[in-house]
């Protein structure tokens, strides 16, 4: 289904950048990645909004990030790029795309498709994230990190807490989905 960009789908687009840029910044310091909220609002966007513009939204705040605006939770700006952490904020993108794409496949704003799309998406961004925190640690910094440590170190200290995050999101997309269908303010 196209989805039509206008004054309403574009500050809903905003609004999510924006709520993704604050949740950069709730953060629990865990080394070597932070645990930020980040990832909610993502695939809240997804589930929300649709694939394409859940999807554009967390270009709109990659871009604003990459332009200097510090949206990001360790600064911002081109050199962002090397952050061994930048492939997670990069791995928003499919992971908005996917969540959104598989509800608009099932037409259905169950909690079930939620929490399979939300789950999904984030094993998205986990597979994304890893893979760009390896390749940037280990052949940019030349650190030599093994990929056990990288496993365990970006995925699995994450994993209870995301799992929760996902949940959350999934009775959210569950409960607000048909609300906003039904008032029209959302056209997928």
């Amino acid at each position: 289904m196209k989805q039509k960009v206008n004054v309403r789908n574009l500050s809903l687009m905003a609004l999510f950048a924006a709520l993704t840029a604050v949740g950069a910044f709730i953060t629990i310091p865990v080394p070597p990645v932070p645990f930020s909220l980040q990832i909610f609002f993502a695939i809240l966007a997804g589930a929300l909004l649709g694939s394409r513009q859940g999807a554009m939204s967390i270009v709109i705040y990659l871009l604003l990030g990459l332009c200097g605006l510090p949206v990001f939770t360790k600064g911002a700006g081109l050199s962002y790029l090397l952050q061994p952490t930048f492939g997670y904020l990069l791995g928003f993108v499919p992971a908005a795309w996917l969540c959104g794409k598989i509800i608009e496949v099932r037409k259905s704003s169950s909690f079930r498709t939620m929490l399979v799309a939300c789950f999904s998406a984030a094993g998205v961004d986990f597979a994304v994230g890893c893979g760009y925190y390896a390749l940037i640690t280990n052949l940019w910094l030349g650190k030599g990190i093994s990929a056990g440590a990288i496993f365990y170190s970006t995925f699995l200290i994450f994993v209870p807490a995301d799992t929760l995050l996902m949940v959350l999101a999934a009775f959210l997309g569950s409960r607000l989905l048909p609300i906003l269908r039904r008032e029209q303010l959302i056209s997928h």
